[in-house]
């Protein structure tokens, strides 16, 4: 019978879902870290909160866990790579929270429209004053939702219901999905902030969210709207908040989460009377802690019991013959989705297709399709992306994700062409491998080229004339940037033509050099692409 070790406080509906799937249970919270490791021992599997950190010292040589699960989202107290090195599974339960952390958010959004705060306050302090605390009516009003995933879009429903009109940003969720939900999409977070009465973050926080949200933006919103933040704290930049709010540029902010929680005392923006602020409660109900248990419950006992791997995290275990064999193809497809994503700015994506040509159509293609769906969506998602959940995150975004396979070769004993089709039109990328590691960018667009896949890529569409190959090398070379490898594309195969270039640098160019560099006559467009370096390992194969 298989054994779940349970180190936090979870739940009694999720212990009884297990003791009736027939697993036995070993229920045993406040253990230090030797203690987890001991109990480890005799596990198949652990379900943790945040109470536990599981380190790699713990999970190192430890044969008989075979799974994790993290009742709740966030997964910062597991060492991932640790996990997946052991060939341990780790499963998160995002869907139990949804529902009270949307609930929430309204509930902020109608106490910061009415002053519930200030209001009940002033009640408490034994006074009857109804002149300071007018509010504003919701119905009627746009909301704007940054980030419609799971959260985002069922704050977005009960928005609608109350009669608000909803317009939102997600890279990746198609104007068509979104219409089915009601929601207008806006491909570009600029264009969004200047529509509406209030505003209301769902996104992860990563390099790219954090301060997304800032003075810059918060001054070309509507004077006097309004500002919710209940997914992670840094995504508002709370300094520059704090300021907007005292200027009287932004009418109020209701928050649900710091930077710092919890906060310090010089926390200007707790101090404020136009800020509702609440200490991280976004899923702190009854009900969502024990359909977090419950949910947590369910994916164990399937994964033990049924082999089913629902909502994993990292990299499901694969034979070392296999990953050495596909290594290569599994870091190209990637590198391409990530090249693709970053080339799709303001786009919303529809579907993508995948070409394997010659040796790569031998391969497990499936895996290598799901790798790239990794890369095309890493940058944008909430959840951990990898190689095992992507396809099924791509679909919940309306994204279908297609591929086709010949042994046939063409120019290159082994190809694969990517294409994801757009809102704004379709995009294409091919790449190929040289020996068994140099990873190349054979096709981009109609072009076709040779270019390193890996570190810092500026690519420039021209006219091909003479001289500006030499106009960017100084104008790089005057901002401290050296190039280290230079491909030039041709739609035909003569001189003054469009043409695409794509330049390796050792390090990223200024603004200032990019908006040099797209002032000359003859340059199209200019995008500047971040890839891992060359040799780094796939995310979810550190280790391996």
């Amino acid at each position: 019978m298989p054994r779940v070790l349970i180190t936090d406080n979870l739940s009694p509906a999720g212990i009884q879902f297990l003791q009736a799937a027939g697993l036995e249970v070993d229920v045993r919270s406040g253990l230090k870290p030797p203690q987890v490791r001991e109990a480890l021992k005799e596990a198949d599997g652990i379900i943790i909160r945040s109470g536990t950190t599981l380190t790699s010292e713990l999970l190192k040589d430890q044969p008989r866990v075979r799974v994790i699960v993290r009742a709740g989202v966030g997964v910062d107290n597991i060492d991932l790579a640790a996990a997946t090195r052991e060939g341990i599974v780790v499963m998160n339960t995002p869907a139990g929270n949804t529902t009270s952390t949307a609930e929430h958010t309204i509930a902020m959004l109608m106490a910061l429209s009415r002053n519930i705060g200030p209001a009940a306050a002033s009640m408490k302090a034994g006074k009857w004053d109804r002149k300071s605390f007018t509010g504003t009516q919701l119905a009627g009003k746009t909301l704007a939702v940054v980030g419609l995933g799971r959260i985002g879009l069922s704050v977005a429903k009960r928005a609608i219901g109350l009669e608000m009109k909803v317009v939102g940003y997600d890279p990746f969720l198609s104007a068509e999905k979104a219409a089915e939900h009601g929601i207008e999409v806006v491909r570009n977070v600029d264009d969004l902030i200047g529509r509406c009465d209030f505003l209301t973050v769902h996104t992860p926080l990563t390099d790219e969210t954090k301060g997304l949200i800032n003075a810059e933006r918060m001054a070309k919103m509507r004077k006097g709207a309004r500002i919710v933040n209940c997914a992670r704290g840094g995504i508002v930049d709370e300094e520059q908040l704090a300021d907007a709010i005292e200027s009287g540029q932004i009418g109020g902010a209701a928050l649900d989460v710091f930077v710092d929680e919890p906060p310090g005392d010089d926390n200007r923006l707790i101090k404020l009377p136009q800020v509702l602020t609440t200490p991280h409660l976004g899923a702190s109900t009854d009900e969502a802690q024990e359909l977090v248990a419950l949910e947590a419950a369910e994916i164990i006992s399937g994964f033990l019991l049924r082999n089913e791997v629902r909502h994993a995290v990292n990299m499901a275990p694969l034979s070392a013959a296999e990953m050495a064999d596909i290594r290569a193809s599994l870091d190209l497809s990637r590198r391409l989705g990530l090249l693709l994503a970053q080339q799709n700015r303001c786009s919303g994506v529809r579907s993508a297709h995948l070409v394997y040509r010659g040796e790569a159509a031998t391969k497990n293609t499936r895996l290598i399709t799901a790798s790239f769906a990794a890369g095309l969506l890493e940058c944008a998602m909430s959840e951990h992306v990898n190689i095992v959940n992507a396809e099924m995150l791509a679909r919940e975004r309306g994204i279908k994700i297609t591929e086709s396979s010949s042994t046939e070769v063409s120019d290159f004993s082994t190809m694969i062409r990517a294409t994801i089709e757009t809102d704004g039109g379709d995009l294409t990328a091919a790449g190929t491998i040289f020996g068994k590691q140099f990873l190349r960018l054979v096709r981009l667009g109609p072009y076709s080229l040779d270019a390193y896949l890996d570190g810092q890529l500026l690519i420039y569409r021209h006219r091909d004339v003479p001289g500006l190959i030499g106009f960017i090398g100084t104008v790089l070379g005057k901002h401290n940037v050296n190039i280290a490898h230079m491909a030039l594309g041709r739609e035909r195969h003569e001189p003054g033509g469009d043409a695409v270039a794509v330049l390796n640098l050792d390090s990223e160019p200024s603004a200032e050099a990019l908006a040099e560099i797209r002032g000359h006559a003859e340059v199209i467009g200019v995008e500047l692409v971040k890839l891992p370096p060359a040799g780094e390992p796939l995310p979810w194969l550190v280790g391996n």
